[in-house]
């Protein structure tokens, strides 16, 4: 079952989606070459405090941090320690959620840690971002929800990939409905199964969290023994992006950045509903 929200539903999870907005930031600042991962989750546990907030990965099935660290070829999931010290060149994608009121937020971006990154890296995380904006920009009334899917694949395989070859859009993982609990209904792949269906249909008070992860290789993975750390089979490097968005009668809003996604829609032509709070 898909859970519908209304309005006033909306409005507390627009503020679980700033205070996870405001650990990205956070994040983002502290995310420089010698840096270890638990910093960033000190970071992060920090903002949640002071935002009145919980955390809603903390304890998860036993996931033990605040956020998930996913460093180079970790695709998600990956945990923040006191060992794994970020260095120049690196990416992380750093996966990060909040409770307000019972009400879920969850995103991820996609770091660079110093300078010096390759070209192919750079256009990874830009090809995997707007793939995620493609697909927020397909959810709309009318739309079901395989048509999210198309749009994040179909923007993905339109792009070259530098150097030749696919980018690997991983089969194992993807977004979710979101809400009073951080995993929902529906299951929202990011690419077309026709076995699977149209899917349901969007409605207003449909929320999800949107999140293309792709790689430089296969769209393979494999979880490491601490049962939570997801690797690409082939060792490429990964990129995660994710947004939580609702659907509502004035059209899509993104829950999880700052301007509700006004600058990025307005590539797609859709204005984003305007924010709850004001």
């Amino acid at each position: 079952m898909v859970q519908i929200k209304t309005p006033e539903q909306i409005a507390k999870m627009r503020e679980a989606g700033l205070v996870v907005a405001a650990i990205h930031a956070a994040t983002r600042e502290a995310a420089v070459p010698g840096a270890t991962t638990k910093d960033l989750d000190d970071v992060a546990r920090k903002v949640i405090a002071e935002h009145g907030a919980k955390s809603n990965f903390l304890g998860y099935g036993g996931f033990p941090a605040t956020i998930c660290t996913s460093v180079n070829e970790v695709v998600v999931h990956g945990i923040p320690d006191d060992k794994t010290v970020l260095k120049d060149g690196d990416i992380i994608s750093i996966d990060a959620g909040a409770i307000i009121d019972g009400w879920h937020g969850d995103a991820a971006y996609t770091a660079f840690v110093g300078t010096g990154h390759a070209p192919e890296l750079v256009e990874l995380s830009r090809v995997t971002e707007e793939s995620m904006w493609a697909g927020i920009a397909a959810m709309k009334q009318g739309n079901r929800l395989v048509d999210i899917s198309r749009a994040i694949e179909t923007y993905i395989r339109r792009q070259p990939k530098p150097g030749g070859g696919k980018y690997g859009i991983v089969e194992d993982y993807g977004g979710h409905g979101i809400g009073t609990e951080m995993h929902m209904d529906p299951h929202l792949l990011n690419y077309v199964e026709r076995r699977r269906g149209k899917g349901p249909k969007l409605v207003p008070g449909f929320c999800l969290a949107i999140e293309p992860m792709v790689s430089l290789g296969t769209p393979r993975t494999e979880v490491l023994e601490d049962d939570w750390t997801v690797i690409t089979t082939d060792g490429t490097w990964s990129s995660h992006w994710e947004h939580s968005v609702a659907l509502t009668e004035e059209g899509p809003l993104v829950l999880t950045a700052p301007d509700c996604g006004r600058e990025r829609l307005a590539a797609y032509g859709v204005t984003p509903a305007p924010d709850p709070l004001g």
